[in-house]
């Protein structure tokens, strides 16, 4: 339990998937990652040197990343300090040794708000289920035109913004194309529980210098 709410990571008897829980709502399991797998490799389409990661979630946006000789450097903002210790005591697969993952543990407004301009090479959000079916009303503003624009100013010359959704959003791709000039949207069909779904991986690109 965190002030949020409740957070629960549970086996599934059905199919033993590994499951996480937030307040009685699905966010993710272990047996469907392609999304979150894609988040990362729309980000290392460039030169992917430094990340930073909104969502630690069951770390395989940080795994696919880190599977990358390029990446010398992720940044993971998690404000869920349960998430962090369930890794560092093996309950999930852990990404936090690898000597290049660096944990900052707050609200991911606030951690991308301290970085430098220009210091990042990706910026990949995935800290909800998308701006039409959040878990934390508090979290709407992550998709909107403002904390967009400070993560454009907190990108380099190239640099990747992606964002996860459980669901097509029409607003969310017009805030990052307001705020990137255009937005890419990549549907990835999904299985989840026997029945067939789809989530959104959106992408912003800083037009690299000429």
């Amino acid at each position: 339990m965190s002030e949020r709410g409740e957070i629960v990571l549970r086996r599934r008897d059905d199919d033993g998937a590994l499951e996480l829980r937030v307040n009685g709502v699905f966010v993710m399991d272990d047996r469907e990652t392609s999304s979150e797998e894609l988040l990362a490799q729309v980000a290392l389409s460039g030169s992917p040197s430094r990340v930073l990661v909104g969502g630690l979630g069951l770390g395989y946006t940080v795994r696919a990343l880190l599977a990358d000789a390029r990446v010398r450097e992720v940044v993971v903002a998690e404000i869920e300090p349960a998430l962090i210790e369930w890794m560092r005591a093996g309950l999930v697969p852990s990404v936090l040794d690898d000597p290049r993952v660096v944990v900052a543990v707050g609200d991911v407004r606030a951690v991308v708000a301290e970085q430098a301009d220009a210091s990042y090479d990706g910026i990949l959000l995935d800290v909800d289920n998308g701006p039409d079916f959040l878990v934390y009303d508090g979290n709407a503003v992550i998709y909107q035109d403002g904390f967009l624009a400070v993560c454009r100013s907190k990108l380099r010359a190239g640099g990747v913004l992606t964002v996860w959704s459980s669901s097509a959003s029409a607003a969310l791709e017009g805030a990052i194309g307001n705020v990137f000039g255009a937005c890419v949207v990549s549907p990835v069909p999904v299985r989840l529980q026997g029945r067939d779904e789809t989530y959104y991986v959106y992408q912003g690109s800083v037009q690299a210098s000429s």
